[in-house]
């Protein structure tokens, strides 16, 4: 009987290695000692590391001389990020929230990896191990400098609108409170795609500034929101009031949890104006602070997330106000 052997192709170690290179960023920065620097949300992390992954998959590849086009020098790069993630997913290291929001990023970037790689193979055959370890050392020497040389923080408010039939009055009544949500009145959504607890329901403790409103959705999430003007018909605006304490690790991904001191959700409001007849435009709008130094793929994500968000609120407050 003949026993098969698994045979460490160059193909299969550039994977391995690929893979082994970034989990090990991985791991170092869930590490107790590091895990408050939040090294996982640096550019370092997001666009150095995957460069390196795919670079060093396809120096693994060309070493043995093989001839890689552009188009497969791109694939290959893909292979050991592909592993990476989904060891990450099995073991528990990332949910699917940060999965899906990184993967675009790493993806792109390990493809980077894998033509600068085939461009050295190509242009400096006579030393090609210096820009390898060259690009192995890029995260380490740069990760520090920014953790410690830069920070940043930025506001910016998302808003959408829908058009109902019905009168502001109406629409009103479906604001402050809010009654259990079934799963037949949200449409389908892609924050729910990607692992977002979907919104239960909401209540009020009164109604005139200064009142609480306590939102209330899947996996446990509860948070309170100040109302900080409350005009009948017109407007409802509110600050967020957000204990990280009280979202369970489970809810939603550690690295985008509400409330944390990397991104939260800051201020709220709902405006209704009278539109034509018998018609009102209501507006919702929150206002974020981003606090990775991720700069604009933060904030699209951001922008992805909670326009998508507005969209299922307004078209359940749409829905209710016009049939009742």
């Amino acid at each position: 009987m003949i026993t098969p052997t698994l045979t460490l192709t160059p193909s299969r170690i550039g994977i391995i290695a690929g893979a082994l290179y970034g989990l090990l960023f991985r791991v170092i920065w869930e590490l107790d000692s590091l895990s408050h620097l939040n090294g996982l949300v640096t550019l370092s992390f997001l666009f150095l590391v995957p460069f390196a992954v795919g670079y060093l998959r396809l120096y693994c590849e060309l070493k043995q001389g093989s001839n890689v086009s552009s188009s497969s020098a791109i694939r290959l790069a893909w292979q050991p990020v592909l592993v990476c993630l989904l060891v990450t997913v099995v073991t528990l290291l990332e949910g699917s929230i940060c999965v899906v929001l990184a993967s675009p990023a790493f993806f792109f970037c390990a493809s980077i990896g894998g033509l600068a790689a085939r461009w050295v193979h190509l242009h400096r055959k006579n030393a090609p191990h210096k820009p390898l370890l060259s690009v192995m050392l890029l995260p380490i020497v740069c990760t520090p400098v920014e953790l410690t040389a830069f920070s940043s923080s930025y506001q910016y408010t998302v808003t959408d609108s829908i058009l109902i039939a019905a009168t502001p009055e109406q629409v009103w009544r479906e604001i402050g409170n809010v009654d259990v949500i079934s799963k037949q009145e949200l449409p389908w959504s892609f924050g729910q795609l990607i692992g977002i607890p979907r919104p239960l329901r909401a209540s009020m403790t009164g109604l005139a500034h200064n009142a609480i409103r306590t939102s209330e959705w899947e996996k446990g999430v509860v948070f309170e929101e100040v109302i900080t003007a409350w005009e009948p018909a017109k407007q409802m605006a509110y600050q967020f009031k957000i204990d990280p304490e009280r979202i369970p690790d489970h809810a939603l991904d550690k690295h985008v949890k509400l409330g944390g001191e990397i991104f939260s959700p800051l201020y709220g409001a709902y405006t209704l104006e009278s539109a034509e007849e018998g018609f009102t435009r209501l507006t919702l709008s929150t206002t974020l602070e981003d606090n990775t130094n991720l700069g604009w793929y933060s904030r699209v994500w951001g922008q992805v997330i909670f326009h998508d968000f507005h969209v299922m609120l307004l078209g359940l407050m749409k829905q209710r106000a016009e049939q009742r």
